[in-house]
């Protein structure tokens, strides 16, 4: 005799899936394991990072705090016992162009284009050297400049 297929209620809902599906699935599933695991890495490195970043900051707070203080210190020690305190020089000037180039000579051009200030209205920032001041004292009427 001749017996029914019977299959039960959960065979009748797993529908079949292809080969390649269950494939891509899995591969998928492999690719966001990993991605998640690189998550995590780069999370605790940029923690990692942070920490020096607000390290070095702190130190560089504190050095100029100390900067500072010591220059405040000098000033007030000058002034006791009634001398003078010299101001440490800038080490970085910047220099603006302010003038056009009607009837500018040669020399005082190319030092301009050395400078790279070759508009009106142009910036740029320097190192102080005696090159440097040299080179300032020659285009003065062209530029102006100061401290940042």
């Amino acid at each position: 005799f001749f017996l029914p297929l019977v299959h039960s209620s959960r065979q009748r809902r797993m529908a079949k899936v292809p080969e390649h599906v269950l494939k891509k699935r899995k591969t998928q599933e492999a690719l966001a394991a990993k991605k998640a695991e690189e998550l995590v890495a780069a999370r605790k490195k940029n923690k990692e990072n942070r920490a020096t970043i607000y390290k070095k900051a702190k130190a560089y707070a504190k050095e100029y705090a100390q900067a500072d203080a010591t220059l405040v210190r000098m000033r007030r020690e000058a002034k006791k016992h009634n001398n003078f305190f010299m101001e440490p020089e800038p080490k970085v000037v910047f220099v603006v162009r302010i003038k056009g180039i009607n009837a500018v000579d040669p020399k005082t051009r190319k030092i301009l284009q050395l400078m790279r200030l070759r508009q009106i209205n142009n910036g740029v920032f320097m190192k102080v050297n005696s090159a440097s001041i040299m080179l300032l004292r020659l285009v003065a009427a062209y530029v102006t400049y100061g401290p940042p």
